[in-house]
């Protein structure tokens, strides 16, 4: 529906998109409010799970996305392009299993699919922008080199999520993508920011072993509350982000592999950094706040 006046919700959008508000994961809201009983040619989902817990990844990821897909079959769409992680090539967690979950339905349904499954998103590795200019540590895992990755913008990720629209050389392929290269470290961030700031370096490192005592008590008392559970899954969650890298697995060797891991767009991390520390843009981190 079109936003009522005064409300910004359909600001940067062209004049000529219609803009419909509905219940994600309700079939009959998908019906009545998004499709009206018209036929559509593609279906573009970048639903996800505000917190990675199972029953919110469960309902969302798979659930809300299956309704989507089933609610566009109707409408007669022919391409689905889905927003999914690179994260679920090497599934230990809930919300994994429940992307996979969907992928695997997607490419069952007969429509022609697109995969995209993007590294990190300069969001989440934006929470100690603000940290280091109040004089604070760098936190890293590890000796900050555990895990590398190549970040990709917002603008980036969405020009290359249109460009698979009726785009052959990207119908009915899983796509891993970053963004520009080289692949970088929690280290290297740190390095680079206490640089820019002019700051001696000062970084803290948090032992991966600790986050595992941590995760050994939540789990323990999460036999007995369903909250303990909860959080014994953000911090997994957090481990695994902390321990493994984003980029394209080898499954051959079982290891990251930065050289096959794919670029596109033009925008660096460093370069949103750049515009952080001036105040150009903010960073609302939300549930992706750790730090």
């Amino acid at each position: 529906m079109r936003p009522k006046p005064g409300d910004d919700s359909h600001r940067g959008l062209p004049d000529a998109v219609d803009l419909r508000l509905g219940a994600a994961g309700d079939p009959a809201s998908l019906a009545r409010d998004g499709f009206r009983g018209e036929r559509f040619d593609a279906l573009v989902s970048c639903l996800a799970s505000r917190t990675g817990a199972p029953r919110d990844a469960w309902a969302i990821d798979h659930a809300a996305n299956l309704a989507a897909l089933q609610a566009a079959q109707a409408a007669g769409v022919g391409q689905m392009v889905l927003l999914s992680a690179i994260c679920v090539q090497r599934p230990l967690l809930a919300f994994q299993q429940a992307k996979l979950a969907f992928e695997a339905a997607l490419i069952a349904s007969g429509l022609r699919y697109s995969i995209v499954r993007p590294t990190a998103f300069f969001k989440s590795l934006s929470g100690q922008v603000a940290r280091v200019q109040a004089g604070k540590p760098f936190l890293l895992f590890g000796d900050g080199r555990l895990t590398a990755c190549k970040p990709i913008s917002d603008g980036d990720l969405g020009a290359y999520l249109a460009d698979c629209l009726g785009n052959p050389e990207r119908i009915n392929r899983i796509l891993p993508i970053g963004g520009p290269g080289p692949a970088i470290t929690p280290r290297d961030q740190g390095e680079w920011l206490f640089r820019r700031l002019g700051l001696e370096p000062k970084f803290r490192q948090v032992p991966v072993g600790l986050m595992d005592a941590i995760i050994a008590g939540l789990t323990l008392a999460g036999k007995l509350s369903a909250k303990a559970a909860d959080k014994a899954e953000f911090a997994r969650i957090g481990r695994y982000y902390a321990t493994e890298s984003m980029l394209v697995l080898d499954a051959g060797t079982g290891r990251y592999d930065a050289g096959a891991t794919p670029e596109t767009g033009t925008e660096t991390l460093f370069d949103y950094y750049e515009k952080l520390i001036r105040g150009e843009v903010t960073v609302d981190l939300g549930e992706h706040a750790v730090f």
